[in-house]
């Protein structure tokens, strides 16, 4: 998803495309003995398209799908097996248009991968010389519409890799290998990571990416060639009750960037002694965005209507340089966000891609030697059951109780 204030029309387009693509794949999912919104329907959809990996863990309650076909993604996980809730949100319509498309092909994903910067004097989305308006906007194919290699996997791992030459707007070739493992955790990680007790009341699931960049090439990534990022971003389905929330750090000046599609209405966030919160119920479009140093390694959200509370763990680090993302060349490049929070919604013509929520988290800028390396960390929980043990691990992970999370847009 653009993180661009401009890019309205990019939306519109990909929806329009959404609209009329053919109803096939929804009308064959029929068949599938489990409920739409359970693992078990979306597993038995992405089969007919792709040879998936199911990553299990021990008590196989928790299960994942990844994707080598597209481009290494999770698509969605589930805490309770077959018949579980299905956390990611998939695109169904997506996977038989009759051709790809041209600007980004968005199958969903609950964690799935692109490369920034999106905009500015480095952009890997932009040739060099075009103007910065969606006609010459492409999404890199190697995290857009190839396939990936699988390089081993195992009930509880898969890793994956793509080779890839990209472009940049500067003019730069940079050339690249991108490996991805994706591992699933289990409650001792889960303890070590979050400092907390599943207890036996909680059904959960839960996993873990490690994104690394290498420069392949034979000239080094700096502020004068340009450098990529690695960009993280969880795609889920919400509901009239979901809310996300970020927490982040005091201090001096703007807590966060809220007007990339506009400014967010009032009633739609509140930032309040160290805690934001961000009605996400995908009915009004609106993304904001944190930088480094006010940021946290962590945000969350939670479902009221299905009682699901989600946690997301990822790498910051406030020295670090990060890349400005926006659809223009006259902000500076290396000034940029570390983690985002979007909610879908219904453009003006009332189309609407999902309706669907993300969380994301960005890498600070891969300014790397030729061979050196570059990793990105992001993990996401899923837990559901007795409210009052959710309530604990909320108030232990994002220091806010779900009392005062539901309340805030009442």
């Amino acid at each position: 998803m653009s993180v661009v204030k401009y890019s309205s029309i990019m939306l519109a387009a990909l929806c329009l495309t959404a609209c009329q693509q053919n109803k096939a794949p929804e009308q064959k999912q029929a068949e599938s003995p489990y409920a739409k919104g359970t693992f078990g329907y979306d597993l038995d959809f992405l089969k007919k398209k792709d040879s998936v990996i199911v990553l299990n863990s021990k008590d196989g309650s928790g299960q994942i799908i990844v994707s080598p076909k597209y481009q290494g993604k999770v698509f969605t996980s589930t805490a309770d097996g077959a018949n579980g809730k299905s956390f990611g949100w998939i695109n169904y319509k997506t996977f038989d248009q009759p051709k790809l498309d041209e600007h980004m092909n968005a199958y969903g994903g609950e964690d799935r991968l692109w490369l920034g910067p999106e905009g500015g004097k480095f952009s890997l989305f932009f040739k060099p010389g075009t103007k910065m308006e969606f006609a010459n906007w492409h999404t890199p194919a190697a995290v857009d519409n190839e396939s990936w290699k699988l390089v081993s996997h195992t009930d509880k791992k898969a890793s994956l890799s793509k080779s890839a030459s990209l472009l940049n707007y500067a003019g730069t070739t940079l050339s690249l290998l991108i490996n991805r493992d994706i591992e699933m955790l289990e409650a001792a990680d889960v303890k070590k990571t979050l400092g907390i007790d599943v207890d036996s009341k909680v059904k959960s699931v839960a996993f873990h990416t490690t994104t690394t960049l290498t420069n392949t090439g034979d000239k080094a990534w700096d502020k004068q060639t340009g450098a990529p990022c690695i960009w993280n971003l969880d795609m889920f389905s919400p509901s009239s009750k979901t809310i996300t929330v970020v927490p982040y750090n005091d201090g001096p000046g703007k807590i966060a960037t809220t007007d990339y599609f506009g400014e967010i209405p009032k009633e739609r966030i509140k930032m309040n002694n160290g805690i934001l919160l961000f009605k996400a119920d995908g009915k009004s479009r609106g993304k904001l965005g944190m930088q480094a140093a006010r940021a946290k390694t962590m945000a969350g959200n939670y479902d009221g209507e299905n009682n699901v509370l989600t946690i997301v763990v990822f790498d910051t680090d406030p020295k670090a340089t990060y890349l400005n993302q926006e659809w223009r060349t006259d902000r500076d490049p290396f000034v940029g966000d570390a983690v985002n929070a979007y909610n879908d919604g219904p453009l003006t013509d009332k189309t609407q891609m999902g309706p669907f929520f993300e969380l994301e988290s960005v890498s600070s800028a891969a300014f790397l030697k030729p061979n050196e390396k570059l990793s990105h960390n992001h993990s996401v929980f899923h837990f559901t059951g007795d409210k009052e043990e959710l309530n604990t691990i909320a108030l232990k992970t994002l220091g806010i109780s779900l009392q005062d999370i539901q309340a805030a847009f009442k």
